[in-house]
Parts: C-alpha cells; sequence; structure tokens
C-alpha cells in the first residue's frame, strides 16, 4: 500500500507518492527556515478549505464520508454594510466588510455534484448532538437524505457490506489530542476496514489544540478499549494526518495491514501555533479552557467526580456530594442540559472547586485528581476502577494516588516511556 502527503510552499504545492512497502522509508517534502519565517503570522488553512487539491481526487468517484459538526469549510463573504439617514430613514449603500462564515464538507461537495453516498458517524453523532458514551443508531441526516452509518453503536468498524459500493473514504474530523478522546480509535477502524477492502483514505486534516506538548502516562496494551487502542501517552501531540502515518508505519492495523492514505495537510501550521476551535468538538468541549484543561479533568470521567456536565462550565470544574464541603466551598448543583441527560450526581449540591479562570499550558496535572481524592469524605466512592484505567490506560495511576504519592512522584514514572515515544513520534510528524 502507499499513502500520499501534500505539503505546501510559499510559491507552489508539491505532490509526493510516497511507498509504504516494507522496505521503503516515509519521506515529507519540508518548508525551509525563509519560508518558516514567511509564514509564522499566516492564516491557518485546514485541509477540507483546500478543495482545489482534493477536489480532482473524488471527480468520478463514489465517496464515504467520516464527518461531525467540525466538518466544514471556512468561507469569507462580502457583504454590504448600508447608511441610514438619520432624518430621512433612506438608506444607501455603504462600505464592504468581509463576513466569517462557513459550510458543511458534505454540503459542499453534494453541491458540487461530487457522488456521496453515505456518511459514517463517530460518538456523538453526525451533528455533535448526542451525549458522551450514548449509543447511536443507523438512519438517514434528514438535510441531505444521506444515509447514516453509525460508528459508536453496534459495531465500531465498518463492515464489508457497508464499503462495498464506495471507492474512496474522506476522514474529517476535529481532534482534540487526547488518547481517550474516541475520534482517533475511529480513524482506526476506519483504516482497518479499508485496508481490508483496498480503499484508500483522504484525510483532510485540521490542528490539534493540545498539540504543543506530550504528556500522561502511556497505556499498557492489556487495558487497550475503544477509549485507548495504542500505547501511546495520554496527550500525544499530533495531528489526525500524523497519528494516520504512525497507525500504518507502526503496523499496527489487523495482520499488519496497511492503508493508503492521502493527507491534505494545514497550511500555515506548527505545533506550537495556537489554534482556538470555531465550533465546539463535541457537545461538552464548549471552549477553549475546557479544550485546555480536558486532559487533567478528563480522568474525572472514570471517577465518581462530576467534570462540570450538567453545567454550562463542561471540564472548568469539578465536585461531589461527598468532597470535604469545609476545604472546598465551591458549590454546584448538575441538571439535564444540553449534551449531558445524565450528569453525575443529577440535581444534588456538590462541592468541589472552579477552574474557568485557572491558567495552564504545555502540561497535564494530576494536582485536582489527588486533591479531589485527599478530600473525599468517603474514599471508596471515589473510583470506578475499571473505568478509571480505561481512561489512565494503567491500572498504576490509581494505585499510585491511593498510596499517597506526589504528582512530582507519579510523573517521574512516565518518563522513561514518554522519551520512548517522542523518538517514535518524530518519524511521522507533518509539522514542525
Amino acid at each position: 500500500m502507499r499513502f500520499s502527503v501534500f505539503k505546501n510552499t510559499v510559491l507552489l504545492f508539491v505532490f509526493v507518492m510516497i511507498s509504504c512497502a516494507s522496505k521503503a522509508k516515509n519521506k515529507i517534502v519540508t518548508k525551509n527556515k525563509t519560508e518558516r519565517a514567511i509564514k509564522s503570522d499566516s492564516i491557518i488553512i485546514v485541509g477540507a478549505n483546500q478543495t482545489e487539491i482534493y477536489l480532482p481526487l473524488l471527480k468520478g468517484k463514489r465517496i464515504g464520508i467520516v464527518a461531525n459538526q467540525t466538518s466544514v469549510i471556512f468561507k469569507k463573504k462580502k457583504q454590504q454594510m448600508m447608511l441610514v439617514d438619520p432624518e430621512t430613514n433612506e438608506q444607501s449603500p455603504g462600505r464592504i466588510v468581509e463576513k466569517d462564515t462557513m459550510i458543511h464538507l458534505v454540503d459542499s461537495l453534494m453541491a458540487l455534484k461530487v457522488a456521496v453516498k453515505k456518511v459514517f458517524s463517530p460518538e456523538h453523532g453526525f451533528r455533535g448532538r448526542v451525549d458522551a458514551g450514548e449509543l447511536i443508531k443507523d438512519g438517514i441526516d434528514t438535510k441531505t437524505n444521506l444515509p447514516l452509518v453509525s460508528l459508536y453503536g453496534k459495531n465500531k468498524k465498518p463492515t464489508k457490506e457497508q464499503l462495498e459500493d464506495l471507492d474512496i473514504v474522506v476522514f474529517d474530523i476535529q481532534d482534540v489530542g487526547v488518547r481517550f478522546y474516541t475520534y482517533i480509535s475511529t480513524l482506526h477502524y476506519i483504516m482497518e476496514a479499508c485496508a481490508k477492502q483496498g480503499i484508500p483514505v483522504l484525510i483532510l486534516d485540521r490542528p490539534n489544540p493540545n498539540g504543543h506538548y506530550i504528556d500522561g502516562p502511556t497505556l499498557e496494551i492489556e487495558n487497550k478499549s475503544f477509549l485507548g487502542m495504542h500505547a501511546i501517552p495520554l496527550v500525544h501531540g499530533m495531528t489526525i494526518g500524523e497519528y494516520a502515518q504512525m497507525i500504518n508505519g507502526e503496523k499496527w492495523l489487523e495482520n499488519n495491514a496497511s492503508c493508503e492514505i492521502i493527507i491534505i495537510p494545514i497550511k500555515n501550521y506548527t505545533h506550537n501555533t495556537f489554534y482556538s476551535l470555531p465550533i465546539r468538538p463535541s457537545p461538552n468541549l464548549p471552549n477553549d479552557q475546557a479544550i485546555k484543561l480536558y486532559p487533567s479533568l478528563g480522568l474525572f470521567e472514570g471517577t465518581n467526580i462530576n467534570a462540570g456536565r450538567g453545567t454550562e462550565f463542561q471540564f472548568q470544574r469539578y465536585g461531589a456530594p461527598f468532597l470535604n464541603k469545609e476545604l472546598l466551598k465551591f458549590n454546584y448543583t448538575p441538571i439535564a442540559n444540553f449534551g449531558a441527560k445524565y450528569p453525575k450526581h443529577k440535581n444534588v449540591l456538590c462541592y468541589g472547586k472552579d477552574l474557568k479562570d485557572e491558567a495552564l499550558n504545555g502540561v497535564m496535572t494530576l494536582k485536582w485528581v489527588i486533591d479531589a481524592y485527599k478530600n473525599a469524605t468517603d474514599k471508596s466512592l471515589f473510583f470506578n476502577t475499571n473505568n478509571f484505567t480505561k481512561h489512565a490506560g494503567t491500572d498504576k495511576l490509581q494505585q499510585q494516588i491511593e498510596a499517597g504519592l506526589s504528582e512530582t512522584e507519579i510523573k517521574a514514572t512516565w518518563q522513561d516511556d514518554l522519551e520512548a515515544f517522542k523518538k517514535t513520534r518524530s518519524k511521522y510528524l507533518i509539522y514542525d
């Protein structure tokens, strides 16, 4: 099999076909230092926006798309302002301004008469309205009348029958760079199924908002689940496109298969480029602060602590009725809301901490999980052991917290694995 990677330079696009056979080496076209300096303040252009490159690849093909509400093409729409005479109330043309707008990838391709046959929907659904963990059924999208094939229901991997009428699959989903955020598991299964059927996967890459660092415990393979399928750290520092290359290169697919992938990379992006997500990637990640805190507070998903679900500050606070209210005086009451029909401790007063203004960057921290455990009035209520192990990727972290180890002591046990992963990761990077 082989994969293709598109890289931009200042003056032209270069298309490189690269063999992924066992004897071949991976090569990426890179930018020189002068070009990097010129582009340092340039606007990020996501893969989906580069229609001039990938539309020719879709012409005459039967297309399946893995997409959700983040799968959009950003546009600038010119709009003329109107001037109003305060005395006569008469209007006259004013200056023309550019207004930010967007169109869903599926809508755009269908308008261009591309033969989209079906949409594969991941966790949270095609329109991104479904609660975390809630199973999604197959159906029909009411807007486009396209068949919707759920990849978060009775099967997480497309079947042979679901792929047999397709020539190519497009993958375009905004990720947040955390191992237990399930879109990278969906990517794995798409690649595995397509490799078996000899169908290429076109990946429209997007920035990783947590792509500027690597941190957290590395998954032990005996704890593999849909919340983590491979031995990578909790924060992996890769885009979807880079991670797809790692899946191929490390032979993680069934029977050591390799999937033909075509990556449309992001223009003007490096791993140190700040990127504010214009659309929430899932119902309970509403803003930049939640996305920044998610690697740390996401571990509460494996406990009986509420991490802000059922409030307007998801992953920006935590609390439970059994935390010490004398020491943790901040309180709130989770209620059913968008993205959380059944939040932990629904309609019960919780005590904890408010983190909406917490400054944290380039690191995941255990301090809040450790602090919450220390302040649990009944520690037997704290962990949901099986679920916590799946989120952490290891059973050691719960044992370390219960034993009273400090964050520094725990993080020291991760370092060898992190250094080994960084060396492996470096082989698959597309961006500086």
